[in-house]
């Protein structure tokens, strides 16, 4: 069979996780396999898929080409159609197909650390990460609100329009962060606030904080945000954006070879990232 061959493109690429996290699962799961990261500007995706991807077993894909790459793939599944994005190929058999891996990811992530979807849930942003969450939330018959700042009031309006339109009896609505007000059940961080260099920085005030019961920030850098830190202080159960980024991957695997992790494997991997990225930065 010879060694397998996967990757991570992007451009630019620069420091990325991925060959880290991948190469672990690879391990894991007893698969040889390589797993190394590629550089590709947006005029050479053409190129670079005829030349080098289309021979890849697989590979992840990031910004700037999860909707540039579609059109080159034989064919997408429905959930990566219904975002169009792709972030996963995997070539079988002369045929690639394309998947998104982040909406489950985020689901997992949330099972992994006892987080229910239920109640009171609140997105704060609505960008590309909030849209994925919000879909995922709504096509599972919950209702959510966006909180968003005042510059993003239209963004937020045209999105709730959007999921109404896409999913039949969604309850969807937006507010400003300012306005946010009584407990939530669920807080979601869907921006980059708090983010490395500027980790003093959070998105909400700590009297929002405290009246939530779950947290989970989508930033993974650094591993807990100050927003994770005041929530669990305060006894709410959170978790940080490193372990979606782990299960996004073991997505990945799944697709590309049906590889079953054990739990207790997948957050020690968490923890193991969370240090190489410590010794990264």
């Amino acid at each position: 069979m010879g060694t397998k061959k996967y990757a991570v493109i992007g451009h630019p690429i620069g420091h990325t996780m991925s060959p880290f996290i991948h190469n672990r699962l690879f391990a894991l799961s007893g698969i040889d396999a390589e797993y190394t990261k590629l550089d590709i500007t947006p005029e050479n995706l053409n190129n670079e898929y005829n030349a080098v991807l289309s021979k890849l077993d697989g590979y992840n894909i990031t910004i700037p080409h999860k909707q540039n790459i579609i059109p080159l793939i034989d064919k997408i599944d429905s959930k990566a159609k219904m975002y169009g994005s792709v972030n996963t190929v995997s070539n079988n058999c002369g045929i690639s197909t394309g998947y998104t891996t982040d909406p489950d990811g985020f689901l997992k992530a949330l099972a992994a650390a006892g987080i229910m979807l239920d109640g009171k849930i609140v997105i704060l942003g609505c960008g590309g990460v909030a849209r994925t969450m919000a879909y995922e939330i709504v096509l599972k018959k919950f209702p959510l609100l966006f909180a968003v700042r005042k510059e993003d009031i239209h963004i937020a309006e045209n999105l709730c329009n959007e999921i109404k339109n896409t999913v039949s009896g969604a309850d969807v609505k937006y507010c400003l962060i300012t306005e946010l007000q009584g407990d939530i059940d669920l807080l979601v961080n869907a921006t980059p606030i708090g983010m490395f260099p500027k980790s003093e920085n959070q998105p909400v005030t700590d009297s929002v904080i405290k009246k939530c019961a779950n947290v989970f920030d989508a930033v993974y850098n650094p591993l807990e945000t100050l927003l994770i830190q005041k929530a669990k202080a305060n006894g709410a159960n959170a978790a940080g954006g490193m372990s979606m980024l782990v299960w996004q991957a073991v997505v990945a695997h799944e697709h590309w070879d049906g590889s079953i992790y054990d739990t207790a494997d997948i957050t020690k991997l968490c923890v193991d990232a969370g240090n190489e990225l410590k010794r990264n930065f």
